[in-house]
């Protein structure tokens, strides 16, 4: 069952966070459906573990047949590698950046994705979505080269993609962070490492400050909800190290450390032993 982010006689935004079993083989992902009057998108959709459970349960709400978009924020396979069964399953034009226009196509059969590719330049811009639209806001870099994040003015949501990601089951995804703190240990890590540097969270939150957000809701994890926590979020986020700030020529080196295909474990090398 879908979590309702937001309703009104017009609008709707819905969260699905567990169509993903938890058997711990594939990261649990958030996939999102809005509404507009008879217009629909969905937003990072997920691959193909969710395409069914995500088809059938957005049927209760609004009618694959007449989707508009499909919106990736960039090309990860847990973000689009459905793609060839909602282009052959809709009509929806694919939005996505510039940067991946010309990659998207190899989730796809030979033809499926013809003149239906609405590629996003690097600067963003606003895309109609019934009676209302959706800001297309950059976020290169958090984590992909090509990388939007999606406002909606009337729900005040921010879909973030994957940053504000945390590492929770579907069951926890369902119940939104309102404490900051306990929270960010469910994220350091992966924000450590997927996040490319502290100089970009600087210049995202620059440009995201400004809005009147009533929620932040990533692609992995729970959405963080209430000023407090947004703003807490934003400020842990603006002193983060991350990234290329924390690697240096340790992290390239040739390594000696031999992989067992067998164990798919790795382990250091034999030593010689003296005679």
């Amino acid at each position: 069952m879908p979590i309702e982010l937001y309703r009104d006689r017009q609008h709707a935004c819905l969260m699905f966070c567990d169509l993903i079993e938890e058997d711990g083989q594939a990261v649990q992902a958030n996939q999102f459906l809005i509404v507009d009057g008879d217009t629909g998108a969905i937003i990072d959709p997920g691959g193909n573990l969710a395409f069914n459970e995500l088809f059938m349960g957005m049927v209760r709400h609004f009618a694959p047949a007449r989707l508009s978009y499909v919106i990736a924020s960039h090309a990860d396979p847990d973000i689009i590698a459905s793609l060839d069964r909602w282009m052959s399953s809709t009509q929806a034009r694919l939005v996505i950046s510039r940067v991946w226009e010309r990659f998207v196509p190899h989730f796809t059969k030979a033809g499926k994705t013809d003149a239906r590719i609405i590629g996003v330049p690097d600067a963003g811009g606003r895309l109609p979505l019934g009676r209302n639209e959706l800001l297309l806001l950059p976020a290169h870099f958090l984590h992909s080269e090509g990388n939007f994040h999606f406002y909606d003015p009337v729900s005040r949501i921010l879909f973030t993609g994957d940053l504000g990601a945390s590492m929770l089951s579907g069951a926890q995804a369902a119940v939104p962070v309102t404490d900051l703190a306990p929270h960010i240990a469910h994220m350091e890590g992966f924000h450590r490492r997927y996040m490319v540097s502290n100089k970009i969270l600087r210049l995202w939150l620059q440009m995201v400050r400004p809005l009147d957000i009533a929620m932040l809701v990533p692609q992995h994890g729970a959405p963080i909800q209430g000023r407090a926590a947004i703003d807490a979020f934003f400020d842990w986020l603006e002193h983060l190290a991350c990234g290329i700030d924390l690697f240096d020529q340790r992290a390239y080196q040739v390594s000696t450390a031999l992989i067992d295909p067998v164990s798919r474990l790795t382990r250091a090398p034999l030593r010689a032993v003296n005679g």
